[in-house]
């Protein structure tokens, strides 16, 4: 069996220019333009990058961007009167503050200080509560992405064993969620876990959000499983820097029904859902028709 590519780049376009048509209807019926607000703190480079890559496709789509860039040395009580201004800006319908931010700031104050209603990254503790509960909520971009292709190449989710290895708040605990919204039987699993290549090889639905260079080989793979890489870990290989995810590909797409590469997987989607996000934002606070197709 040869896995089918699920190619994170051709999807992540489409998504953008889904955002792109109903950003211009906004425009056009309502005479509302949404606003995503980022704030960077300090210079770390991968960040700046981020930032700039997210203000470019944010003007493409056809929203309003505000970047907020400041010293390294800024105040907690500083960025929180950032926040607080943004918060009650109408202008702005999503609040972005990229992490990780110099250690002197608490990352979960500056986080909860952001308005629920634009925490366009899904971190605020209310949204965790409210996906949680399977109530309405901003859903992470990651796993959001993640979600948005497993439906796609699959239709409809319910019934399928699902295995999520890695528990961070930002990737593994909320797709899990996600993936028990959709009739998922979901497994989290992680470095602890038993018999991990066993729990692994039982799973229709492979998540890889672990942070470590190609953990998962192919022989963990189900045969026609479908594998999400979520990993990006940049390594050394024949005096080299290469990026790769948490699944050694070559072996996982000789047993996978459908798996993303990495680059060009579940990466791109990551923007691609952050503006989805804040199309949303603007729609629910404007008591508009969510977008269809864009969220959990």
């Amino acid at each position: 069996m040869v896995a089918q590519v699920i190619d994170g780049k051709a999807f992540a376009a489409k998504v953008r220019a889904q955002v792109a048509d109903q950003v211009a209807k906004l425009k056009e019926e309502n005479g509302i333009t949404p606003g995503l607000a980022v704030v960077l703190v300090g210079e770390d480079p991968a960040s700046q990058v981020y930032v700039r890559s997210k203000g470019k496709m944010t003007v493409e789509v056809g929203m309003n961007s505000y970047e907020h860039k400041l010293d390294v040395d800024t105040s907690e009580e500083d960025l929180l009167a950032l926040v607080d201004k943004l918060n009650n800006d109408p202008a702005v319908h999503g609040i972005l503050v990229q992490l990780p931010l110099p250690k002197h700031l608490n990352e979960d104050l500056v986080i909860n200080s952001i308005d629920p209603a634009k925490d366009v990254d899904g971190f605020h503790i209310s949204n965790v509560g409210l996906l949680g509960t399977g109530q309405k909520s901003m859903v992470p971009c990651t796993p959001l992405g993640c979600l948005m292709m497993l439906r796609d190449h699959h239709g409809s989710l319910s019934g399928m064993d699902a295995v999520v290895i890695g528990r961070s708040n930002i990737v593994g605990k909320p797709m899990a969620q996600l993936l028990l919204g959709d009739s998922c039987t979901v497994t989290i699993a992680h470095s602890r876990t038993k018999d991990l290549p066993d729990v692994v090889r039982r799973a229709d639905i492979v998540v890889a959000a672990v942070g470590r260079p190609e953990m998962v080989p192919g022989d963990w793979i189900k045969e026609g499983a479908t594998v999400i890489d979520v990993g990006i870990n940049r390594i050394e290989r024949d005096g080299k820097n290469k990026l790769v995810g948490d699944v050694d590909y070559a072996s996982a797409a000789e047993r996978a029904g459908a798996i993303t590469p990495v680059p060009g997987g579940v990466g791109p989607m990551t923007i691609a859902c952050l503006l989805a996000n804040t199309l949303t934002a603007c729609c629910r606070v404007n008591g508009l028709p969510e977008p269809e197709g864009l969220t959990a």
